[in-house]
Parts: C-alpha cells; structure tokens; sequence
C-alpha cells in the first residue's frame, strides 16, 4: 500500500509488537441497553476489533476481499480507552488487577520524575488514576460490623433484589436470522410482538408502583405511619379525618395525576398499534393490524404512513427503483433519506411474482445502530442462485415515514428488536435539589419532634407505661412536620409552570417536567450544542478557492461568466465541454502536464461541486387536484419555480444550490443517473456507477459517473480537509487556506477527482461487489477496496459554507456569563469550525485566550499537554473527543478541576454518548447543578443527563424539544427563562416551603406548651376539624399568596444578571434560615399559649378561642411581613381568609371549647363580642408580631439585600 493516502491499513509483520489486545477483557461494559454493535467502527477503514483480526487471520483460501489482513489502528485503542475508564471505577477485586494490563510500563518510568502538581500518590502505585487508591483502602477497611451498620445493609439488600431481577428478566440471546419472503411459519425462533408500549404499569403494578414512588420520600412515609397508628385504640387523639384527609387528598391527586397519563399513554400505544396496513398473502391483499405484522410477513405502505416494523425494502411503485423517507422522529433529521429497493424482486413483472420465487434475506442480529446494516438477499431457484447485498440503503426502520411512492418490504424485526425501540432510553425521574434540601431539613425536624416527646416523657417520670405516652406525643407533635408541605409545593410548581407557559416574552415555551422549575435558578454549568443551537443550520455558500485565486460573495457574477463561456463554446464541443481541459490529464502518464486556464479550472470545480453529492431534486406539481410530490420523470418540465432539493445534509444542498446559482443545474436524479442542465438550456447525462455515501468516521463522500456523450469515467470525491489531505496530490496551499477559512467561521470541503480508464473501473467494480457479500468485517473490506482508489486525486477546489448565528445568540451568552454560570460547548463538528463559532459568538471574549489541547495518545503526553494547560491563566479550553478521552482514562480528577477553573470549554468531535459522559462528570465532580440545551435526537442523552435539560425546536425535528423539562423556540429566550423564572421560582419555593414548616412549628409550640402546664398530660390542644381548617381555610390562600411574590422586577433580573449569582450559594433556604424560622416560631408559639394563658385566668374554658384566634391573626400578619412585592390578589386571599375564620367563629362555636363536645363547653356568641375578647387577642398578637416587624426594618436598613441597592 501506497504511504501518504489516508488512514491505511497495514499488514504488520508478525514480530513487530501489537497493540493492546482490546479483547483481554471478556466482560461486558455496557449496561444492558440492548446488544453492543459487534463493530463499533466498521465504517472507518482503519478501525477494527482484534478479533476480527484473528478471524481475518485464520482464514487461508478464501477471495481477495477476506484475505486483507485487519489489525486494529485506532478502534482497539478506544475500546481500551473505554474498558480502562470502566475499570477504574471498579476499585478493588477483581477489575482492579485486570486493570493492570492496560498500565503503559515504558512511560510510568519517567512519569515519576514529573508529578502532577494536585496528587502524587496515584504514581508510586502506577495505577491510571490517582482516585480509585483511597477508595479501595476504604473499601477494605469497611467490612465487618461496623460496614454492616454503617450501610453495608443497604448494598446486601440492592445486590439482592439485583440478582432475583437478574433472574427474573433473564435477557434472550439476540442472534442473526434467516426470513424466507412471505413465510413467517419458517422462522426458527419466536420472536417479539410487533406492539408498541410505552406504559410504566399495569393493571397489577400500577397502584404498588405509584404509592412506592410516593413514600420513597422521608416526608410522606412519616405521614402514612402516624395516619396508621390511629387504628390503635391505645394511640388515638382526636379524630381519624384529621389525619387521613389531607394523606388521602395528596395521594388522590398523585394517582389521578398517574392514572391520566397513564390512560394517555394507553391509548396512544393503542393508536399505533391499532393502524391497519396490507400485508400480501398467496391469496392477494388482506389488512393486519400494526400489532399482529410477524417477521416474514410482505407489507405494502403507502405514501405519508408510518413503517410498522424494521423492514428490508423489496419493491417500490417509483419508477427509479428508489423512493424517500422521513426519519425525523428516528434520528432527529428533518431530510429526507433515499432508500433503494433490491434490484432482484424490483425487476420482477408483478407483485405476485414475490411468492413464486423461493428467496430469503439473511440479517444480522438486532442492535443498536441505526446507521449501519449488513445482511444478504438470495434467491435460490434461479441458476446460478443469486445473490445481493443488502445494506442501510435497503433498510426501512420503524417509526419512519414514507415520503414518496409506495414501498413493499419483508419484516426482519419486531417489537422491542426494532431500532427505534431499543435507542429509546427510559428517562430517570429528575428530583430538584429543593426536593433533596427540604427532605434534609424535614429529617432534621423529625429528630427535634423525638426529642421533644422524650423530654415531655422524661419531666413525666416515666410513670405507666411511657412508651405509650412517647408514642402519643409523637402523634400530638406531628404537626412539626406538615403533610400541606408536599400539596403547597406542588401546587406552587404546577403555577410556576404555568406563568411560564403564559409569558409573553418568550413564547412557545413549554413546560415538559412541572417538578423541578426551581432548578433553573441554581444552575453553575450550561452545557450547549452548537449546530442549530448556538447557529440557525441554514447554510449560506460563502467561498471557492481554487489555489490561486477566491472567489467570495462579491466576486460570484464572474464564476457565472466563465461557466457560461465554458458551455457556450464551440457548439460541437458543447455536449460533454470537459474535454477542452481533458487532453492533458487523458494522455498517458508520461505526457507533459499542461497549465490549465482559469477558465476551465473553475468549469472543472463547478461540475465537481455539481456531481458529487446525494442530493435529489423533487418537484412539486402544481395541478391542484393532487397535490403530490413527484419525481422528475424525463416527461416532466424542469421548471425552476417548483423544484426543491433533498439531501442528508444542509451543507450538500447549499452547494447544489449555489451550481444552479451559477449556471449549472441538478435537474433529475435517479439511482442510475443524473442530469444537469447547462446555462445555454441543454441537457449533459452522467450514469451513476457507484456511490460511497458520507460517514462520521471516514468524514468523506465519493461518486464514480461516466459521461454519457464521451463515456469517460471519473471518481469525484470531496470531504474534510483532515480526510482528504492525504488523498489529494502534493499542493502547498490547502491546509493554511482551510485554517484561513475555519478562522472566518466557515464550513470547509475539499474537491477532488481522478479519472479512471475502463479497465481501472472494471477491476475495481469486480473486488468492490466481492467485498460487498463478505460475512465478516464487510464494511473494513468495502474501504480497503475503496481506498485503494483514493490515491494522488487531483485537487480541483476549497469551498467555504457558513452556518449563520441564531438570533441574539452574543447578549444572551453575555448575560450568562455575567450571571456566573460557565458554558461549555459540546458539538460533533470539527476543532476549527467549533472554535470559530465560539469566538464569533463571544462565548470566549476577545481577552481570553484559547488553549487548544493537543491530540495525546498516551499517558505521559496526557500529564505534559495538562501542565501547560495548568499554568496558563483566564485562559479557555478546546478539547477533541479523542484527546477528552485519554485524559478522562489517566487524570480525570485533576481533568475536571483544571477545566472547571477556565472561563469556557469547547469539546469537539463528541459523540452523544460523549456529551452524557461529560454531563454525569461535572455532576458528580462538583455537585453543581447543570443544565443541558440542544435541539437534535444526537442531543436527547445529555439533555436526559442533566439536572435540567432544555429542548429547542429546531431543523433537526422535534425529538430534543419532545425529551426536554423545558423547550423552548430560540436560544435567546434561555436568558429570561433563567434570569426571571429561575429566580422566580427558586425564592418563591423556599419562601413557601420555610413558611408551611414555621406554621406546623408555632402550632407544636403552643400544643408544648399547653401539655407542660396541664401535668404533661398528651390531650390535644385543639379539636380535630380545627387543626384541619388550621393548615387548609383559615391560611392556606395567603400562604400560597407566596408564589405571586418577586423581590425583583423582571427588567431588573435582566439587566443585572450578577444578581443570579447569589441564587446559586443556596441562601434564601439553607439551615441557617431555617433555625431563623425555628426561632421564631417557639417565640410566637410561646407568646401566644403563654398569653391566652395569662390573660384568662377567670374563663379559663375560653383558652381555645383566645389561642386560637391570635394564632390565626399572627398568620395572617407573617405572611404580610413575608411578602416583599403586594399582588391584588394577596390582599384578597388576606380578607377571604380573615371572613372565613370569623364566619367559622360564629356557626362552628362547638369546636371551640376544651376537651370533647360531649363535655358541654360551649362557647356564646356574646363573649366573642365583647371587648374584653378584642382587646385581649389584640394585645397578644401585638406582643408576638411587633417585634418582628421591628427587627425586619432594622435588618433592611443595616444590611439591606444585594437588589435593593438598584431597585432604590
């Protein structure tokens, strides 16, 4: 093989050292998300696994395509790379001597002599990270009783149920199957139910299931366990309502909540699976139901139906033999994709025919990988058999829709070994890191609520039996704890969710996950996406460099005049007018090379640029009565108006678009050709001979045409300039120009050619289609054969595409940044676009400098390129996925503080698996909330990975938005979602949540106090329906008022984003405020029992109404004090509540005596009139309200809030 061509494939000798074996390992390390892709990356040609190395190996004579020899180049290293970062995890047993096989011994010698400056323990034991030592040291030390005690319990039972689940839901074996055509009674094995089912129960599970997830909180669990303890003769108080109401009212709106989207999702599921569609049987067509399609069955869809099941694509009604789909809720992908039926059964006269031919598809076993697929047609009773490859061409996935033509497809996958199924990862449920505090501090109160009881029990004497006593005021004292805690916060949430809906500032957005609305005010890390996040995905053509001269957009008219004058030469030369710069690159190699004019230069560029892509041309036909999409037929008037372009990628259809600018134009394309139409009206046909479609990993796209007028043949190929840099002949001008125009912020794409004479063409086609039928490691065989071509390719031009900003993108990451909150960017794209855009979209402000991190292999590289990062200051990191993943293997540690310190971070070249990894990293490294935007169905992990994600609807479809909390229509409206509602509702929440905890505190207080006067006797200090009006009617509006409240106007929060910063230390609800709140309540809750007690010494039997009423007013007058910004309907809440009490006050008179009904103390109307009454309660909440309004104008005027200084 020739050096200097690309990644090759090398046939090492047999002593020349090997890399690490990536199968050593024999342990799975992927969760049990569906099968691992037996060639992670098949498509790259210099990608493998080792062992199909060994199989390549072992097989003696066998064609040329299954004797390349295959050892792994870079693949092998990343599964290394993968496998060691698994392991080190693992800490002690048995994957930590496993691990040892990935150690580097030759650079561990001189890694010694240059520790790292955070940690130098991890060297002496030469381990890849320094992290997993203590670990292990304290796993070691934990076993035994105190291990047991200390948790050790909790893993026994988590191992338990494991195992038993394991056993339960053993997984079948996927395996690789044979489909004969139209016979589902010949499958071997069963398979799954073609259904679709996106429910969380069943009729059995769904009551167990909901109640688990309920009292999994501390808070809940604590409710039910008092609720059930009043069916105790021994430990009743008061009445069962009392306590069984307000647990029966939160766990019916949580079932119902439960039950109706669960019926939503029902009936959905039904939906899909009740669609009928034509399955074709010997005895013509007949309808089957979505759910009833089995593997083999023969299916026909139509135009605009979804495609039921994975199916292998047969005929179609298009006379091309192609027709388009819809992947949008697939992949994310808005364009259409075309698919190509199998030649064999498309040729075939008639739809019966199918059955009269015995033929079968082999398929490979199901997984995940929607981009790839190998199997093989063959049809037996022709002589000789014949046989096809199949690959993602002839593919039609569940879940796609057909956009052109009716389709004919033999099932090969059902029900959950569908593709779509097994890439559906179930979301965890998001819990708020407000949820997380207040179960904290209602852990804290239950402990005081214990104490409490113990002393009580304890200044008794321990007389009877006392554990009965402690047991009583545990339920007299229940109220420390609230149940209105959960319903208020609840209720708060579903109101911050909707005033978000309602704003008009940012409409579109939706509210997706009403439980964590908080979260967006405490967030540090804002991860984002960069195409059609940051940038609109609509790309503009900007630039043609041909070497030694460029065009930009000013300059354009002139490519359009030479291309006119190339065309419109000599009327003889005009079909095929390539040939005028031919003769020179025709002769034979020894021929002199001539220096061709600009002229023809730019004729060979544009035609380039005009073949080598995928894109189709659809014309709409106007005819009203149809309405149909049609294909260009040759009959068809290749009218300009209604002509619109189809492609995978917006960068092919904005070069496209640009030819047809310029004269050239895409007029018609069929699987077998394709025709262009020259300025002067004529019609050029090229024949498609082969095409070798764009991959991630071979980042280039290639087509072999023949000239239909000269019959000349030429392989066009264009790609990434790192890709084609090799291919290409020697040049001195194609990577500085590509820097030139990556710094601008464009898309670049080198064009290249050769021509192939018959013999080349045949030669290669022969090895190309043995290559294609391969078994084993067809996709490495395939490239080896096709980079065999892509050797000294002539170099005919650069072009530059630029993908414009989204609106208001600059102030909105200002604002951000300004607000504290670092942003990373994590995109797919390459290292010079993805620093460009960062710095043209201020995300990395004209100051700062950029570290860009070097490409490192190893671990000593890894240490020295991390110390250079280290010494420089302010300064931003750009990191390649590659480079991301041997720092995460050795120093992942110091990796995340290093970067965490910079001001931005921008990974490159990131899979999606990727993004999620470095989402889950920053979580647990820092314990900082994160955020994760983006837009495309390679976005949804990260977003999922997140605390808080945020979906925008964008070109890539709506998969993103649809598995976001939030979605959003532009990036800009992040700032006022932020900013505002973040704020919003992160201070409204801890106001509400502290204040319903003050409400139970004052209320335990005086039942304290009360009970210490009375002998310590547990006797409840009110009635039962009083203690349910308490916490529901007579307060339950103005505290909920709360949520209305704002300490800064919207416009404020906007211009000041500083102001966010204070939101993330957590203050407006930590344990500090909360002791200020305990504080508080004890002194009310004395005042107001002491008071009542003072002052009625003579009715002694009024106590209640006294208590109670000041309790009621002292309520009221909190919340006054709590609200820093009066809302109408505050004030209102105030008075209803106030009109409730006094009307209960006046026709409930019964409850407010002592002790039971039955006793006869009632109360007279006459003495609540009295002034005596008035003034008295008066006077009490005087004494426990005053002071505190004292303190709060004191407090503001000595150190008044960070906001109050720009509000004044």
């Amino acid at each position: 093989m020739s050096g200097g061509a690309g990644p090759r494939i090398i046939s090492a000798p047999r002593s020349a050292p090997r890399p690490p074996r990536s199968d050593a390992i024999q342990a799975p390390t992927h969760s049990g998300a569906g099968p691992r892709t037996p060639l992670p990356h098949a498509s790259h040609p210099g990608r493998t696994v080792t062992s199909s190395g060994r199989r390549a190996r072992a097989g003696g004579g066998r064609n040329m395509a299954d004797q390349i020899p295959l050892y792994p180049v870079r693949g092998a290293a990343a599964a290394n790379r993968k496998r060691a970062a698994y392991y080190s995890a693992a800490g002690p047993g048995p994957g930590a001597d496993r691990h040892s096989r990935y150690q580097l011994e030759d650079e561990s010698a001189h890694l010694d002599e240059m520790p790292l400056m955070m940690s130098e323990e991890g060297f002496e034991n030469d381990e890849s990270d320094y992290h997993t030592l203590p670990r292990a040291r304290v796993a070691r030390r934990k076993r035994g009783l105190e291990w047991l005690v200390c948790g050790g319990w909790r893993s026994l039972c988590t191992s338990c149920c494991d195992w038993l689940a394991h056993v339960c839901q053993r997984k079948k074996q996927l395996k690789a199957r044979t489909v004969w055509l139209g016979c589902p009674e010949k499958c071997e094995e069963k398979h799954p139910r073609n259904a679709i089912k996106n429910q969380k129960y069943n009729v059995f599970t769904f009551i167990p299931g909901v109640l688990y997830e309920q009292f999994k909180f501390f808070l809940n669990l604590y409710f039910l366990v008092v609720s059930c303890s009043q069916f105790v003769p021994a430990l009743k108080i008061g009445y069962l309502y009392t306590y069984w109401t307000p647990l029966g009212f939160v766990l019916a709106v949580t079932i119902m909540r439960e039950a109706i989207d669960e019926f939503r999702r029902f009936q959905r599921d039904k939906e899909m699976n009740s669609q009928l569609y034509s399955k074709l049987t010997v005895r013509g067509k007949v309808q089957v139901q979505s759910s009833d399609i089995q593997v083999g069955d023969l299916i026909i869809v139509e135009k605009n139906q979804r495609i039921p099941s994975d199916m292998v694509f047969l005929r179609t009604s298009e006379k091309a033999g192609s027709c388009f789909i819809r992947t949008d809720q697939l992949d994310g992908e808005t364009d259409w994709k075309l698919k190509v039926a199998v030649s064999c059964t498309q040729r075939l006269p008639a739809l019966g025919d199918l059955f009269s031919i015995r033929a079968y598809v082999h398929a490979q076993k199901p997984q995940l990988d929607i981009h790839a697929f190998e199997g093989t047609f063959t049809r037996e009773d022709s002589e000789p058999p014949v046989q096809e490859s199949l690959g993602i061409d002839n593919t039609l996935w569940a879940s796609t829709v057909v956009a052109s033509g009716t389709v004919i497809g033999v099932v090969i996958y059902t029900g959950k070994e569908t593709r779509s199924v097994m890439n559906t990862s179930h979301p965890k449920n998001k819990i708020g890191l407000l949820d997380l505090e207040l179960n904290q501090l209602t852990k804290a109160l239950f402990l005081a609520l214990v104490a409490l009881s113990a002393v009580m029990v304890t200044l008794q004497g321990f007389v009877g039996p006392w554990y009965r006593n402690l047991f009583r005021f545990l339920l007299l004292f229940s109220y420390i704890i609230p149940i209105s805690l959960r319903v208020n916060l609840d209720m708060g949430k579903a109101a911050y969710g909707w005033m978000i809906m309602r704003d008009e500032h940012i409409p579109g957005t939706v509210v997706r996950t009403s439980t964590i609305p908080e979260e967006l005010g405490r967030l540090v890390y804002l991860l984002t996406d960069k195409t059609g996040t940051l940038t609109q995905n609509e790309m503009v053509f900007k630039r043609l460099h041909l070497g030694t001269v460029s065009y930009g957009t000013d300059t354009m008219d002139e490519i359009q005049s030479h291309v006119i004058t190339s065309y419109s030469q000599a009327p003889s030369q005009a079909p095929g007018s390539a040939a005028s710069s031919t003769p020179p690159r025709k002769g034979q190699a020894s021929a002199p090379k001539v220096r061709k004019s600009v002229s023809s230069r730019i004729h060979d560029a544009v035609k380039a640029i005009a073949l080598c892509h995928n894109v189709t041309p659809v014309y709409e036909s106007r005819a009203g009565g149809t309405g149909e999409t049609e294909h260009a037929e040759a009959d068809q008037d290749f009218s300009d108006e209604n002509r619109t372009y189809q492609a995978s990628s917006p960068d092919e259809v904005a070069l496209v678009q640009w030819t047809e600018s310029v004269g050239l134009t895409l007029v018609s394309r069929d699987l077998a050709s394709m025709q262009l139409k020259t300025p002067g009206g004529q019609i050029l046909t090229y024949h498609v001979l082969q095409v070798f479609p764009f991959t991630s990993e071979s980042k280039r796209m290639g087509i072999i045409v023949r000239d239909e007028s000269t019959a000349e043949i030429t392989f066009y190929m264009k790609g990434a300039d790192v890709a084609m840099a090799t291919i290409v002949q020697y040049n001195d001008w194609l990577e500085e120009e590509c820097g030139n125009m990556a710094r601008e912020g464009l898309r670049t794409l080198v064009v290249a050619r050769k021509s192939l004479t018959e013999e080349q063409y045949q030669d290669f086609e022969s090895r190309y289609s043995q290559a294609k039928l391969s078994l084993h490691d067809r996709a490495l065989k395939v490239a080896a054969v096709v980079e065999s071509l892509e050797r000294e390719m002539e170099l005919l031009c650069l072009t530059g595409v630029e993908d414009q900003l989204q609106a208001d993108v600059r102030p909105t990451l200002e604002m951000l940044r300004n607000a504290g909150i670092k942003i990373w960017m994590l995109t797919g794209d390459k290292l010079e676009t993805a620093t460009c855009i960062a710095k043209s979209s201020h995300l990395v402000s004209r100051t700062q400098d950029i570290h860009v991190f070097r490409p490192v292999t190893s671990r000593g590289e890894a240490h020295l390129e991390l110390n250079a990062f280290r010494r420089k200051h302010d300064c931003a990191l750009v990191i390649s996925g590659d480079a991301l993943e041997v720092c995460l293997k050795f120093y992942e540690h110091e990796f995340v503080e290093l970067a965490c310190q910079g001001p931005a971070v921008v990974c490159c070249r990131c899979s999606p698996t990727q993004k999620a990894h470095i989402v889950r990293l920053l979580q647990q490294h820092t314990g900082k909330r994160t955020c994760a935007v983006g837009d495309g169905g390679n976005d949804v992990s990260m977003i999922q990975a997140a605390d808080c994600g945020i979906g925008i609807e964008g070109k890539e479809g709506k998969q993103a938005s649809l598995a976001a909390d939030f979605s959003i229509s532009q990036f800009r409206h992040i700032g006022r979602l932020l900013m505002v509602h973040g704020r919003n509702s992160y201070k409204r929440s801890a106001a509400l949540g502290q204040f319903v905890m003050h409400r139970g505190l004052v209320i335990s207080t005086m039942q304290a106090v009360f009970s210490s006067v009375f002998y310590f006797a547990s006797v409840p200090l009110y009635q039962g329906f009083l203690m349910v009006g308490y916490a529901t009617i007579y307060t339950m509006f103005p505290v909920f008022s709360l949520v209305l409240d704002q300490d800064v106007k919207a416009e404020t929060a906007l211009l000041y984003p500083e102001l966010y910063k204070d939101l993330t230390k957590g203050r407006s609800l930590s344990f500090k405020t909360f002791l200020v709140w305990v504080l508080i309540s004890v002194y009310q809750g004395g005042i107001l029992m002491f008071g009542a007690l003072a002052l009625f010494e003579s009715e002694f039997v009024h106590v209640v109404a006294i208590s109670f009423t000041a309790l009621i007013l002292t309520e009221l007058l909190m919340v006054a004090l709590t609200i820093r910004t009066w809302h109408w309907l505050m004030v209102v809440a105030e008075f209803l509540s106030l009109g409730c009490y006094l009307a209960s006050l006046a026709f409930l008179n019964e409850y407010f005596g002592i002790g039971r009904v039955s006793l006869g103390a009632f109360l007279d109307v006459a003495f609540i009139t009295t002034v005596t009454f008035l003034w008295k309660v008066s006077a009490i909440t005087v004494v426990s309200c005053l002071p505190l309004y004292i303190l709060k104008y004191l407090k503001r005027k000595l150190s008044p809030p960070s906001y109050s200084k720009l509000t004044s």
